[in-house]
């Protein structure tokens, strides 16, 4: 039996996530940042794994994405995609490496892709990247946009609260979506938007729409894993949900460990040479 919760066992490529769409089927989609769980991930059937700049966050402690470095993003994208087999690999493009100008980004585009072996980037904004978004697709390397709530951004925005609620901040995110379809983006992550709107935008484009608060219209959805496992007992957004409780499990786990050492009962004569 296969090893994958899928029927398709194929590698997954942009245009298998375009396939996915036409066929009305919805793409799944996490994060991982480190080759352990990026391969339990891919063997659990997932169609796409995102090596967020949220790893600053999640990994480095970070309040914010902006202080992640193209060299961590790489260092964090080798080890995921030495571990996955299937899931399409899509990789973010941290904070200042691509906003400057067209060329600097293409160049540190061209830097990751090379370095990593992933299979697409991820980049925030619309009609004010759309150049970098160009240089980028004509040298040959996919991207995915990223529209909504944009974390690199939180600076200018003052807040992590729903976007585009007002019809001005909506409509330029609908024309945004459209330019980055014309641009040749492969999808599009929206990210903390009414439901309404990304339904409105996945039913416009041909490329999927993949959501995170953003309902259930569009073409897939996006978790940080390790909010997904409930790793992290203080984070609790509305479009979370939890599929397990591993706070509570790990701590346990650690603790009784502590316990056994301390008690001398670790290691029994069972686990000696």
């Amino acid at each position: 039996m296969s090893k994958y919760l899928v029927d398709d066992v194929r590698k997954v490529t942009t245009l298998r996530l375009k396939e996915l769409k036409d066929q009305g089927k919805k793409i799944a989609m996490l994060t991982a940042y480190d080759y352990t769980m990026a391969k339990l991930v891919d063997e659990a059937g997932v169609d796409a794994i995102l090596i967020g700049d949220s790893a600053s966050n999640v990994i480095a402690g970070n309040s914010t994405t902006l202080p992640f470095t193209v060299e961590q993003m790489i260092y964090h994208a080798k080890a995921v995609t030495r571990a996955t087999k299937r899931a399409l690999v899509v990789c973010d493009m941290p904070f200042g490496s691509y906003q400057v100008n067209a060329t600097e980004g293409a160049t540190n585009a061209i830097r990751i892709m090379k370095e990593t072996g992933c299979d697409c980037l991820k980049l925030e904004g619309g009609e004010e990247i759309i150049d970098t978004v160009k240089k980028i697709l004509d040298v040959g390397i996919p991207i995915m946009g990223h529209l909504g709530l944009c974390p690199q951004s939180i600076n200018k925005y003052g807040t992590f609260a729903v976007r585009s609620r007002d019809k001005e901040e909506a409509d330029k995110l609908i024309r945004d979506a459209h330019l980055l379809e014309e641009a040749g983006c492969c999808a599009i992550v929206i990210e903390k938007v009414p439901a309404k709107l990304a339904t409105q935008v996945a039913s416009e484009l041909s490329i999927p729409v993949i959501g995170i608060g953003a309902g259930h219209g569009v073409d897939g959805q996006v978790l940080v894993l390790q909010d997904m496992l409930g790793m992290d007992r203080g984070f609790s957004p509305k479009f979370l949900r939890r599929y397990a409780d591993l706070s509570n499990i790990i701590t346990s786990a650690v603790g009784q460990y502590v316990t056994d050492v301390k008690n001398v009962s670790f290691p029994n004569e069972q686990e000696e040479y």
